[in-house]
């Protein structure tokens, strides 16, 4: 089995764990977005929302998984499987982030564009009146814009409860003899455009968060994935270690040689006498 240093796996693992709570979260959101907005309605963007999210949360977990594994069993196939993802992903997550938050801006004129062209919705079309219902009972409000959408037949839809308060009402008068009777009436104050333009970019500030968060944890991935599959495929090498050259080992102090060595006019003041080296003493 190839050696893979320990606290480089341990790391890897934990980046696995934090990986998997990551997909396990987008889950989450996901199911809480599906419980929040459950109405009963036929909004194609909402559910392609909710299976994007849940998409996106399963293959999280599940490369997760797959990188665990490999680094816990030194597996090296699943090793490049996880890098492979991790490269695809990063690429894919970068791409998608780019394009969220080019688009953000345009979406608001859009949607103002398509909603003015509903009015006056009191002789608009049967889906566009029932899209402004769901949206009036949804987050409380009146008319697309304002109650004035309706022009005189503004609709039950728009009508405050009696137990709400005074801030979110808004008292009116309008005849219409066939609905509601002439007098005035509570309706609510707020229009329905505003509203739902702070949620959707609420939604795409989510969305854009997500997005780059993966994308920033799939380079981290595939950083640590190279290191440990380089470490599988090399697994004798030496680990390399600095030192220090030999010729960077301090010495004595040129002073201290210069005092501990032995001065040289001793050598010439007190040298062996000639005649003693010709005539060696016979005793």
């Amino acid at each position: 089995m190839a050696q893979v240093n320990t606290c480089l796996k341990r790391i890897f693992t934990i980046f696995n764990i934090f990986f998997a709570i990551v997909g396990g979260v987008i889950i989450g959101l996901a199911l809480l977005s599906q419980v929040v907005t459950n109405v009963e309605s036929n909004m194609e963007g909402r559910a392609t929302g909710l299976l994007l999210l849940y998409i996106i949360g399963a293959i999280t977990m599940i490369i997760a998984i797959l990188g665990a594994y490999g680094a816990h069993k030194e597996n090296k196939g699943c090793m490049i499987a996880f890098l492979v993802c991790m490269v695809i992903g990063s690429l894919v997550l970068l791409r998608g982030g780019i394009v969220l938050a080019a688009g953000r801006p345009k979406v608001e004129p859009l949607l103002e564009e398509k909603f003015r062209q509903m009015l006056p919705l009191d002789q608009a079309p049967e889906d566009d009146q029932e899209v402004a219902n769901l949206l009036q009972k949804t987050f409380h409000c009146c008319g697309l814009f304002s109650y004035d959408d309706w022009r005189d037949d503004i609709p039950e839809s728009c009508l405050c409860d009696e137990d709400q308060s005074e801030g979110q009402c808004q008292t009116i008068n309008y005849k219409n003899l066939m609905r509601q009777g002439a007098g005035p009436k509570k309706v609510y104050a707020q229009a329905c455009f505003p509203i739902m333009m702070y949620y959707l970019n609420l939604m795409f500030s989510i969305l854009i968060g997500i997005t780059f968060s993966l994308a920033t944890l799939a380079l981290l991935g595939m950083a640590l994935s190279s290191v440990i599959i380089h470490q599988m495929r090399y697994p004798n090498r030496a680990t390399v270690v600095l030192s220090v050259p030999a010729i960077f080992t301090p010495g004595l102090p040129k002073y201290q040689e210069l005092q501990n060595s032995p001065p040289k006019y001793q050598e010439i003041q007190n040298p062996p006498p000639k005649y003693q080296e010709m005539n060696p003493p016979l005793y």
